[in-house]
């Protein structure tokens, strides 16, 4: 009951603080050049919450490893997403999207039960097999070659953290091996000897473990210590 309250009570910090979050993309028009970046940041700042959420409330060492995989890649990512958003004058959304965060509660009120780790893995995994399409929707469709050549170079990251989730399990092979991301010049981030700014998009889905204002972390873990006294 107090981790249902708490889930809860989280989605409705994230729902009151404002949110400016872009309306979910139907499946038959994947976004592409200045909406793709914006997907990208909510899909990023989506990824990293979902990273953290996991280091905390995995049973399995496994799913907690690739929790931490995602946080670490997404927080690199999005620094591309910003570098290029504000190089082509885009604004981005506040936060995830609806969708995104009504997940949020639906996955973190099993935190604490034998549920949590299945839903985050099959969520992770719904997420990058359709992260993929739209990566390739850029590639395919992408009329500014910039953002098409981060999609590009983040089409291998999107494919390594599908193969730690695939099929809804925990891979530790595929956790275990690096995601070959480095910082590049001007703030943005790099593939190993690709030298082009990369970034990954997870567009509006099913997706879990996620809390994204910085407030609503803070309000959430209030909750749980008072739950605890």
């Amino acid at each position: 009951m107090r981790m249902h309250r708490w889930a809860a009570t989280a989605l409705t910090c994230l729902t009151l603080s404002g949110i400016a979050a872009a309306p979910a993309f139907a499946a038959d028009e994947p976004p592409t050049d200045y909406a793709l970046l914006r997907a990208a940041h909510q899909g990023n700042l989506t990824e990293t919450a979902a990273g953290r959420d996991a280091q905390k409330n995995a049973i399995a060492a496994c799913v907690k490893k690739a929790g931490g995989v995602l946080e670490r890649d997404h927080t690199k990512l999005d620094a591309a997403v910003r570098a290029l958003a504000d190089k082509f004058g885009v604004d981005l959304p506040a936060a995830p999207t609806p969708e995104q965060q009504q997940t949020l509660a639906s996955v973190m009120a099993k935190a604490g039960t034998s549920a949590y780790d299945p839903a985050w893995l099959k969520a992770m995994d719904a997420a990058h097999t359709k992260t993929l399409a739209m990566l390739d929707h850029q590639i395919a469709e992408g009329k500014i070659a910039e953002i098409t050549a981060g999609a590009k170079a983040a089409r291998p990251i999107v494919a390594h953290h599908l193969a730690m989730v695939r099929g809804g399990t925990c891979h530790e092979d595929a956790v275990a091996a690096p995601s070959h991301i480095h910082a590049g010049s001007g703030g943005q981030v790099a593939l190993a000897d690709e030298g082009v700014p990369v970034f990954v998009a997870v567009p509006a889905m099913a997706i879990g473990g996620v809390l994204v204002a910085g407030g609503a972390f803070w309000a959430a873990g209030r909750i749980r210590r008072n739950d605890v006294r």
